[in-house]
């Protein structure tokens, strides 16, 4: 199993890594198993990971154990113990979208998120991820997002630089006292009236692609707010109370008005993963809090407009 010591979420703060970033990405890691008889640690590398240069990296001195220690060529394995090194992502298919900086000072680094750029490495987007670009483009290893935005989101996300803020901002963000404002284009509805709160119980499973709505005590709430309608489209403004996945593209579908574009509500739709044609119609506007380390009330506006 590889494991990546990269931020999951608000609360997780990474420790150091025992090698240093590389091209904006974490070295990895594993653990060698129990019960194994290889004589070696490179014998064992070699023949579960055979696609891998480990004699070469052995060499280069960048395959270390749990306490920054090379492992080299005739290391004994170690059953329980932990071997950290690099490698290659796969190759991508490039977001063809700029990360603009809105915001660089303070130790805190905000940018306006494009559409289909995910916030950190994971899964199958690594190097298209707002988190690297930002390391490669400022040449800072120690760049973490303090929250996340969804990839089909775009808007403004919040960087810290210095290691030692990660926790303050993230924690702002894990305690509810950041103000979210958001905007979508969706469905219109006269019947409907707003300013409305949606409240609901959402639940997603690991590894599905879409999260669902289910009876019983509600762990989301959004309020929804009127800007104006054209025809069958209109413009909302969206204030989450919580942060559950997916929650205002759930919330607007079950009342009937589907956020534009959006292919997972309410029915999901594989979409290719070079097909930028169709960005969904969600802003991340605004976000607003007292700032941990100087009390100053900040806001940070997003600049991007949608299709309407």
């Amino acid at each position: 199993m590889w494991i990546v010591p990269e931020p999951h979420d608000n609360r997780v703060v990474p420790q150091a890594p025992l090698l240093p970033y590389r091209n904006g990405l974490a070295p990895l890691r594993i653990r060698l198993p129990h019960g194994d008889s290889a004589p070696t640690v490179l014998a064992w590398l070699e023949r579960e990971h055979p696609d891998d240069p480990w004699a070469a990296s052995m060499v280069a001195r960048e395959v270390v154990d749990e306490k920054g220690r090379p492992w080299n060529p005739e290391s004994a394995y170690a059953p329980g113990r932990f071997v950290h090194f690099y490698r290659e992502p796969a190759p991508e298919v490039h977001v063809p979208f700029e990360l603009d900086i809105l915001y660089d000072a303070d130790g805190l680094v905000v940018v306006d998120k494009p559409h289909f750029l995910a916030t950190i490495p994971r899964g199958m987007h690594v190097t298209e991820t707002a988190t690297v670009r930002l390391r490669r483009l400022l040449d800072c290893p120690d760049i973490t997002p303090a929250h996340r935005l969804d990839r089909a989101t775009a808007g403004v996300l919040i960087f810290t630089r210095p290691k030692e803020l990660r926790r303050p901002y993230q924690e702002l963000f894990s305690e509810r006292e950041v103000l979210k404002e958001y905007e979508a284009v969706a469905g219109f509805d006269p019947s409907l009236e707003f300013p409305r709160v949606v409240r609901s119980r959402i639940l997603k499973d690991h590894g599905v692609m879409v999260a669902r709505e289910e009876p019983g005590e509600p762990n989301s709430e959004t309020r929804i707010e009127l800007i104006s309608n054209a025809g069958s489209w209109a413009r909302y403004r969206l204030f989450p109370h919580t942060g559950r996945t997916h929650q205002l593209r759930i919330h607007l579908s079950s009342l009937g008005i589907p956020i534009k574009g959006d292919p997972y509500y309410p029915v999901y739709t594989r979409t290719p993963a070079d097909d930028f044609d169709t960005p969904l119609q969600l802003l991340a506007r605004a976000i607003e809090f007292d700032d941990p380390i100087t009390g100053e009330r900040r806001r940070f506006e997003s600049r991007r407009t949608l299709a309407g």
